[in-house]
């Protein structure tokens, strides 16, 4: 089942910053992940206004995407954020597609 990794950052040395951006893609191919989001236009249309950088990273597995966060060369790459960026990374396993089906099925049968 896929998994995600949903990730906000506070930038706070841009320098820094882009050069860890410059690592991270090769790192996550090696681990079979791909970035659904990276950064972009975003419209906060509930609750406070988000103001962080936000990333959404898509992996085969948990378990892939832990062993890409707990990987040397990953380790290497948050060295050199250090100090550009404070982040909060949340591993979460996806939502399977037949219970998405059959959870849409059930509330098509409601109204309001």
């Amino acid at each position: 089942m896929p998994a995600y990794l949903i990730v906000h950052v506070e930038v706070t040395d841009w320098d820094k910053y882009r050069e860890y951006m410059r690592h991270t893609p090769r790192i996550i191919a090696d681990y079979d992940g791909r970035f659904l989001v990276r950064g972009g236009e975003s419209a906060t249309l509930e609750g406070p206004e988000a103001s962080r950088r936000v990333v959404l990273i898509e992996f085969p597995s948990l378990e892939r995407a832990k062993a890409f966060y707990h990987s040397p060369d990953y380790a290497k790459a948050r060295a050199i954020r250090a100090g550009g960026g404070e982040a909060h990374i949340l591993a979460i396993e996806g939502y399977p597609e037949a219970e998405w089906q059959n959870v849409v099925a059930a509330s098509r049968k409601e109204s309001f």
